[in-house]
């Protein structure tokens, strides 16, 4: 019901609260480095975080997200937002991209059937014209993914270099697995 209408919410004032409450009990956690990866619909979410809440989320990995609820498909897309209306453009990632603050990684798979990529590029477009930093992964002739292996370490070095201030290895320089 909380996201009826408005599936930007996507549950972050909760989590947020839930984060910080945890932290109060485990001081091991540190609230001023947060990230988030999400993929589909999560991926949608995980930008989102670093558009609509960028004072708590610091960085986002956004895998195959609808970044525009009006190009994807209807029937997903109404039966959580229901009849196209201003709603739409205020909720679009697309439409929010001056937003953005922090650190965002969008990957898309190249041939994805479920979540057409365009939305994807059309948000790196429109990042791109805001003059905003971000990084973009396309996987070549992958489907609705989130990479695979390679996808994984893209993620965990992205968090690893702006969450952690290290650099990750130089892949380049590692020995080839074939």
């Amino acid at each position: 019901d909380v996201c009826w209408k408005n599936i930007k919410d996507a549950g972050f004032p909760d989590r947020i609260l839930w984060i910080k409450a945890a932290a109060a009990k485990y001081p091991y956690i540190d609230t001023t480095r947060v990230g988030i990866y999400g993929g589909s619909a999560g991926g949608q979410n995980a930008a989102g975080a670093v558009l609509f809440h960028p004072d708590f989320y610091k960085a986002a990995v956004a895998a195959c997200g609808c970044h525009d609820n009006r190009m994807d498909k209807m029937w997903w897309n109404e039966s959580w937002m229901g009849e196209i209306g201003p709603h739409y453009k205020e909720q679009s990632n697309i439409e929010n991209d001056a937003k953005l603050q922090g650190h965002l990684l969008l990957m898309v798979g190249e041939q994805d059937r479920n979540v057409p990529p365009e939305t994807t590029i059309r948000f790196a477009d429109a990042l791109i014209k805001a003059n905003k930093e971000f990084d973009f992964v396309i996987i070549p002739g992958a489907d609705h993914t989130d990479g695979g292996p390679y996808g994984e370490r893209k993620r965990r070095d992205f968090f690893v270099r702006w969450l952690h201030g290290v650099n990750p290895p130089d892949w380049n320089q590692a020995p080839a697995r074939r």
